[in-house]
């Protein structure tokens, strides 16, 4: 079975799988959608907009195709990208995961190693600089006009219909007209575009070598002797070409309708010419050369592909929640509804592949391209809570292959079950890192998602498929937790948590990671007893005398209960507020005073170092407002006027200038929002995260446990 048909058949299983289930309150959701499509009307490379299936996408100029990728390769990047397309350099020193490990001793009776970054010049540090490199994800081409000069185009009008995914642009360079449409395949990874012109229009279609660099475009221009693309077949309508990157390969296939020229110019570089003044073609992108070669005799017109991809997107948008803020008279509530429907349309297309998302997702790198699991519960959540299960579901499978690979690192280190790694790549290798090797809040990420799909599907399928997985992320857990005979409770240390500015080696009992604990190894109770099994006695014991989360003399939470200073030194209010993560993430425990919550709450909007924050730190202080009955405080926090919450106009949360996009906040704003209108189980009150006076309508969400 080719991979683009098992796509298909997953996505069909998927979506008569999982069924909504809502009580319509009337929404025009077609008049709600529309009226978000965001429009442009320059050259900015903070306005590209993307198109793509969730597991393969392309961002676009102004031109509707990649024209000017140097332009805006500081900005909102014009990548294609995939799950499937990485790529390594070449390790002729066979650097291994076992040279960057590093023993430590944090108390719990038996040696750990853990995977690290090294100074000092030697194999250590070269390997680590490698394996955190390798591999890397792949800029996969460029297909934009034959325009040179980004200073002829003039009377720019360009939009983004998210209703049908398309993307609609008309220019004039000096005085020649040209209109182009653009969509993606949601079966395929392939684009299809249609240029009309009052000139005759071609498209030059570029391949680069790969930069290997932490964040940027993937894109080294001037190394074309390292690479290939060879044509392997060619006919009347369409053309094969093989690309060959170091040991990678994978294929390109153009095909268009009508007549026209495929030119080559040069190495890697290419010139697809109409024979007139319109163009209808597409670029299909695969691994699979059987697959491909299967489409080589004939891929349909543009209007086929406008229509398939209208048809996606409007299931897309009918099947899963929406929020409609058109009575709000607050214009916060315009804005806000901006924001989240660019956001379900954003994540639909970056963040739904058969791998997590990274940050930057399918439109530029960062972090080399790798993925960084204590963010999947930012990136996916939404999809179940949303009414897109399905979409949840098809990222979360990947934990099931990579499960060999989770076991081998909690047995080297001397634990039980499945130690979740944070930075990795498709393989489930652990990147080294001085940080992420002792983060844990990873960890339980697996439980809560696994979680909300039963929530949105109650069956015995969704048990049998992620029970085994649940089970061993739980025995993780409870082998990590020590036990204090002189105090009589179970405490988690060696370990930094959420808030990354604590030390792994002195950091005991971080407030998020306690509640987390709680919280999850509980539901891994539930899903014993749904299974017929018995409960664990062991788990049952530490969740009863986890320690609870310590508190300072005034009332506030402390970072960690290793860190008493909390309130005097910036490094404990900056990068991430988590303690407020301890309810409002998670619902309410025993571990949790809501008063002293409440103090914490006031002392984290007043006065935390805002300014130091990332984009999902401000819906995680909401959905903790959310929780404590505090709607005003909880979209205060949510529409805060900083920086990392600030949201582009085509809908991507912008960061700084290394990070031009943020996909964790994007969905984090989804997931506070749904706390916002459904809430929780057991909460009474109507839409509880909402003033009195605002008259959100919403149908399709499901609360948060």
């Amino acid at each position: 079975m080719s991979r683009q048909l098992g796509k298909y058949l997953i996505l069909l299983e998927m979506v008569c799988t999982f069924i909504p289930v809502w009580s319509s309150n009337g929404i025009d959701r077609h008049a709600v959608v529309i009226r978000n499509n965001p429009h442009v009307t320059a050259l900015d490379s903070l306005q590209s907009f993307t198109v793509g299936n969730g597991e393969f996408a392309m961002t676009v100029d102004a031109t509707g195709l990649q024209t000017f990728p140097k332009l805006y390769s500081h900005g909102v990047c014009l990548g294609t990208m995939s799950d499937w397309g990485w790529h390594s350099f070449a390790n002729p020193k066979h650097y291994t995961p076992a040279d960057v490990l590093e023993p430590k001793d944090f108390g719990r009776g038996h040696k750990e190693l853990y995977s690290l970054q090294f100074k000092q010049p030697g194999r250590q540090r070269d390997a680590c600089n490698w394996l955190r490199a390798n591999p890397h994800r792949l800029y996969l081409g460029t297909v934009g006009l034959n325009i040179s000069h980004p200073g002829q185009l003039n009377h720019i009008q360009e939009s983004l219909d998210m209703w049908t995914g398309k993307v609609s642009s008309s220019f004039f360079v000096k005085h020649d007209r040209y209109q182009v449409q653009t969509v993606c395949s949601p079966l395929y990874d392939r684009v299809s575009s249609l240029v009309t012109a009052s000139v005759v229009p071609s498209v030059r279609i570029r391949f680069a070598y790969p930069t290997g660099g932490h964040s940027d475009d993937a894109c080294n221009w001037q190394a074309n002797s390292k690479h290939t693309t060879l044509v392997i077949k060619k006919i009347a309508h369409a053309v094969l070409l093989k690309r060959k990157i170091d040991a990678t390969v994978y294929y390109v296939l153009v095909s268009w309708k009508g007549k026209a020229d495929f030119i080559q110019k040069r190495a890697n570089d290419f010139l697809l010419k109409a024979v007139g003044h319109q163009l209808d073609f597409s670029v299909e992108y695969s691994e699979d050369l059987a697959a491909v070669k299967s489409h080589i005799s004939g891929l349909g017109s543009f209007a086929l592909a406008e229509r398939i991809s209208a048809e996606y997107w409007q299931r897309y948008w009918e099947k899963g929640g929406i929020v409609d803020f058109s009575q709000v008279k607050d214009p916060l509530g315009r804005e806000l509804e901006r924001r989240i429907i660019l956001s379900q349309y954003l994540l639909a297309v970056n963040d739904a592949g058969t791998t997590p998302p990274q940050e930057t997702g399918l439109v530029y790198n960062s972090w080399f391209g790798k993925f960084h699991l204590e963010m999947t519960w930012w990136h996916l959540a939404h999809f179940a809570l949303w009414g897109h299960p399905e979409l949840l579901d098809r990222v979360l499978s990947w934990y099931q292959k990579v499960e060999p690979v989770a076991r081998a690192i909690a047995r080297r280190q001397g634990f039980d079950g499945v130690r979740w790694m944070k930075m990795t790549d498709p393989s489930g290798q652990e990147a080294p890192s001085n940080v992420g090797s002792y983060l844990i809040w990873q960890q339980p990420h697996l439980i809560y998602l696994a979680e909300l799909l039963y929530r949105a599907h109650p069956s015995k399928s969704v048990l049998d498929k992620y029970g085994h997985l649940v089970e061993e992320t739980a025995k993780f857990m409870y082998s990590f937790a020590s036990y204090d005979s002189v105090n009589h409770r179970y405490v988690l240390k060696g370990c930094i948590p959420a808030q990354e500015t604590l030390n792994a080696s002195s950091t005991v009992n971080p407030p998020f990671e306690l509640s987390y604990w709680h919280y999850a190894l509980g539901v891994a109770q539930k899903w014993r007893e749904r299974e017929g099994l018995q409960r664990s006695a062991r788990w049952d014991s530490l969740i009863s005398q986890l320690s609870p989360l310590a508190a300072n003399s005034d009332s506030l939470y402390l970072a960690a209960e290793s860190v008493p200073e909390t309130y005097k030194d910036i490094r404990y209010t900056s990068d991430h507020p988590a303690v407020l993560g301890a309810l409002g993430i998670l619902p309410d425990n025993s571990l949790i005073n809501k008063k002293i919550m409440n103090n914490t709450l006031n002392w984290v909007m007043k006065k935390w170092n805002w300014d130091k924050t990332w984009g999902w730190d401000f819906p995680m202080t909401a959905m903790c407002a959310v929780r404590l009955h505090r709607p005003d405080t909880a979209l205060e926090a949510l529409m805060m006027k900083q920086r990392t919450n600030t949201y582009l106009v085509n809908g991507y949360n912008y960061q700084d200038d290394r990070l031009r996009i943020y996909l964790p906040g994007n969905g984090g704003l989804l997931a506070a929002v749904a706390l916002m209108c459904a809430g929780w189980d057991g909460n009474k009150v109507s839409n509880p995260g909402f003033p009195k006076d605002w008259n959100v309508k919403w149908e399709g969400i499901l609360p948060l446990p």
